[in-house]
């Protein structure tokens, strides 16, 4: 479902500020697999989830989704492949913009744009029922403006505005970070059942060890804009995370801030 074959991203190139973001990236994806994603500030991890939904161009190599090569496919085109969950509650969604309207546009993305009217009643019924798998009650705030919801109400309809297209590949970039803990777990929990249920194809970026250990059937691990790990199956899930950062320890002989960075 996705391929990255020899992908390298190098910013300011030949300047004192060059930074290689990816070096030699080469990932494939199954359908239906879920990869969380973890790595020390500056790993590569949001460049690798940008180089997919085609926020930024690589230097050299091919990214393939679906078995078609969109690696100069501009971003919004891609966005019919691509859904995408960001850190930051307030993107993703249109705050002055209700909740209806805002699925509405969801449901439309990649797809041409007429004078029909964009909500209907048929399309008011069936969002309704959408909403009403997050068991939070928006189902009866379909006219409230999602600038007037919380944090974790906002990144629960990200989520499910994210999946609305049927996307190729889901793209969650640390989507639970800024939220508190009891939220983060609201939204880990819609994620999986989610992800399980239109059998998405998931990256998932995260800080968190746990997280990364708990979700998902894959994980991998950057750093320095290489994959240094790749673990799945039993070996994932027999790993706790001082396992993790023996790993990281002994691979790329991790400082102690690269260690505290990574909890």
């Amino acid at each position: 479902m996705l391929k990255l074959q020899n992908v390298n991203k190098t910013f300011f190139p030949n300047s004192v500020n060059e930074r290689v973001a990816l070096s030699n990236i080469d990932l494939e994806l199954g359908n239906g697999d879920f990869v969380t994603v973890i790595g020390s500030n500056g790993a590569g991890k949001s460049t690798v989830l940008n180089t997919i939904a085609g926020k930024v161009s690589p230097d050299t190599g091919i990214v393939d989704i679906a078995g078609r090569n969109v690696t100069r496919m501009k971003d919004y085109k891609r966005a019919t492949y691509v859904g995408r969950v960001f850190q930051d509650p307030m993107a993703g969604t249109a705050p002055d913009l209700t909740i209806e309207q805002n699925m509405a546009l969801a449901e439309r993305r990649g797809m041409r744009r007429g004078l029909a009217s964009g909500i209907t009643k048929a399309k008011r019924t069936r969002f309704a029922d959408e909403l009403q798998v997050l068991e939070l009650g928006l189902e009866n705030r379909l006219s409230a403006k999602v600038g007037l919801l919380s944090g974790g109400q906002r990144q629960a309809l990200s989520l499910l505005m994210a999946t609305f297209s049927q996307p190729k590949i889901l793209l969650l970039d640390e989507h639970t970070a800024a939220l508190d803990p009891e939220r983060a777990r609201l939204v880990t929990d819609l994620t999986e059942k989610v992800v399980a249920e239109q059998e998405l194809t998931t990256l998932m970026v995260t800080h968190n060890m746990g997280q990364a250990l708990e979700v998902g059937n894959r994980l991998i691990m950057m750093h320095e804009g290489r994959i240094i790990l790749d673990v799945s199956g039993t070996e994932k899930s027999s790993m706790t995370v001082e396992d993790l950062l023996a790993q990281f320890t002994n691979i790329k002989n991790a400082t102690v801030s690269d260690r505290t960075l990574l909890q």
